[in-house]
């Protein structure tokens, strides 16, 4: 027989972590009890030990979706256990819990949305412990009811004894909901006259008829509004296009099923997996297939950005749709997504005319993400919905670093915080030099400090002295930490590839543009030897400047380079940029990680 305390740490709570726990338990006749604390879950439980370490090994390989655990440590128990496994109330204290991201429906709540005899048929926010929504309705700590934007909705009975239910995946779901009891969806005019509408079923599939009639909709999402239109018509793609001020950015199109999306583009198993992941995130895809959309959709580029229903809203609309339906973010180009409903009727009555909305407030704008397949793996473009606040995980000898805040650069910006060895970046959020994209950098600055009871003992700003995240960073009272723009972009890259914080330098070339230099010149094209501290320039790709980085500059890299071969993978970068610069070196002939194709 054993007895044993166990820890679970990680994305652990509010995730129906604790009820899989208890169903594991109770199937192997454990006694026991598990509970949330500051530190994630803790589980006591005693039994036979062949069914302790099933139950240790179950844990670990069947969490919920959400659920991530990043580390399980197991300790002697000499206390007494309930004899019959039991979900035990939580303890208070310090918060050190992970928020989870935004999940996209699950497949339990997308079939009861479909089937006209369960009590949630056609329930446009219906959820679960598996999915919904988390940081968009979030407003502070511990993360229950109370603290989010569902305060406002009190449960009904039914709900209300689902929610208290162990083997219900409804378990302590915090935005559970219902017809009854949950937020209402409505189909208004955003110029305040009288709407009516033709659908014999609801406001949402009402939505659907005017998509199909060629209007434009503003629909309230997860974390901002949307505009929707059919993506098939060329006349309402361009007058959306001519009304958003978008002049060539391609839209982002949504479908109801893989299937759709396959009539326009190729999916690989790898796309297809990241399309109907719980992050659900506008996937790049290469055009192909039997049909063709209309050139304003995403003129002069080989790409289409796809994404699946997110939300149950979302699933509903397109449902009896076989085309897909732009889903570009509701705002004028270059401003930020608009979040409240008063500010729908303000800022896009000028594109839309209807507007779905819903009587539940959006407490932090959570833009749409965009992945692509590169490489034979999904890079992240942009971190958003689905993504934030779940810590990255940064590589050995940062456990001791402490807590530091980085708050990036002025353009397409995003923060992290860094705590117990882990990386928490934001969603993103904008250029900063848009008024209402700082304040809101802002605001979400003391809402992660508050979700992670953040306190830095540092904060990191990019050299640049106009930049305003920069300004922002002078303005606290902490040691300050100044970073060339251009290291920081090399050093992402061993962080993300687990080099370990003592690790050698690495060779590093950098295209990204104008950068403020350490030694105060405009810096730009670098090829940079350094790793997770600063390390000077061997040279750089620029004709100009001083002696230092000039032709002699461009010498060094040669000299550089050539230290390189092809097994290294820069091989064939090397001899491009040798080729491009006029100078000798030897010819690459193995293949690389980056070939010159890739660079």
């Amino acid at each position: 027989m054993t007895a044993l305390e166990i820890r679970v740490r990680g994305r652990v709570q509010g995730v129906g972590f604790r009820p899989t726990v208890w169903r594991i338990a109770r199937d192997l006749g454990l006694s026991g009890e598990v509970l949330n604390d500051a530190d994630g879950v803790l589980v006591r439980v005693g039994g036979p030990d062949e069914a302790v370490g099933a139950f240790i090994h179950r844990m670990e390989h069947e969490p919920p979706p959400l659920a991530r655990i990043d580390r399980i440590e197991t300790f002697e128990f000499r206390g007494v256990l309930p004899e019959q496994f039991r979900i035990a109330d939580s303890i208070g204290g310090k918060a050190n819990i992970q928020v989870s991201p935004d999940a996209a429906i699950c497949s339990a709540c997308a079939a009861e949305l479909c089937d006209p005899f369960e009590r949630r048929y056609r329930y446009p926010f219906a959820n679960c412990t598996h999915c919904g929504p988390r940081l968009s309705i979030v407003r502070g700590i511990p993360y229950d009811r109370a603290t989010t934007t569902m305060a406002a909705f009190t449960m009904c009975p039914a709900c209300s004894a689902e929610y208290r239910e162990p083997a219900d995946r409804r378990f302590h779901a915090e935005a559970i909901a219902c017809h009854a009891c949950g937020p209402k969806a409505t189909l208004v005019r955003l110029d305040g006259r009288a709407c009516s509408f033709d659908s014999m079923l609801d406001s949402v599939d009402a939505v659907c008829s005017l998509i199909q009639k060629g209007e434009i909709v503003a629909i309230k999402g997860l974390g901002g509004y949307h505009l929707p239109c059919d993506a098939t018509n060329q006349e309402v793609v361009a007058r959306l296009r001519r009304l958003k001020r978008r002049d060539t950015k391609p839209f982002a199109l949504m479908a109801r099923d893989i299937d759709v999306i396959r009539r326009y583009c190729r999916v690989s198993d790898e796309e297809e997996r990241a399309l109907s992941g719980a992050a659900a995130p506008i996937v790049l895809l290469d055009r192909a297939g039997s049909n063709h959309l209309p050139d304003a959709v995403a003129p002069c580029v080989a790409t289409i950005g796809f994404m699946l229903p997110t939300a149950p809203l979302h699933l509903l609309i397109p449902r009896r749709r076989n085309r897909p339906v732009v889903m570009t973010s509701g705002n004028l180009s270059d401003e930020p997504q608009v979040t409240g409903d008063d500010e729908a009727r303000e800022c896009l009555s000028c594109i839309a005319t209807y507007a779905l909305v819903y009587d539940r407030t959006i407490a932090n704008r959570v833009d749409d993400s965009v992945v692509r397949s590169m490489a034979g793996e999904v890079r992240v473009l942009r971190r958003a919905r689905g993504f934030p606040p779940a810590p990255i995980r940064l590589p050995r000898g940062f456990e001791g670093a402490g807590e530091v805040l980085a708050v990036g650069g002025e353009l397409k910006a995003v923060f992290c915080l860094v705590k117990d060895g882990g990386a928490i970046l934001s969603q993103h959020q904008g250029d900063l030099e848009d008024a209402a994209t700082f304040e809101d950098f802002r605001r979400n600055l003391a809402l992660y400090k508050t979700l992670f009871d953040h306190r830095p003992a540092a904060v990191i700003a990019d050299l640049h002295p106009e930049y305003l995240s920069s300004k922002l960073a002078r303005e606290k009272e902490l040691a300050l930490i100044e970073l060339q723009h251009h290291h920081a972009h090399v050093a992402s890259c061993p962080a993300e590839n687990d080099r370990a914080l003592d690790a050698p330098p690495v060779l590093g070339i950098v295209l990204d543009g104008l950068g403020w230099g350490d030694d105060g010149s405009i810096w730009g094209g670098e090829l940079l030897a350094c790793g997770l501290s600063p390390v000077r320039p061997p040279g750089d790709l620029q004709a100009g400047g001083d002696a230092g980085r000039g032709a002699s500059g461009a010498r060094t890299l040669a000299q550089s380079l050539c230290a390189f071969d092809g097994r290294d993978g820069l091989g064939r970068v090397r001899n491009e940029i040798l080729r491009t610069l006029g100078l000798p070196g030897p010819r690459c002939t193995a293949a690389g990680n980056l070939g010159c194709d890739d660079a």
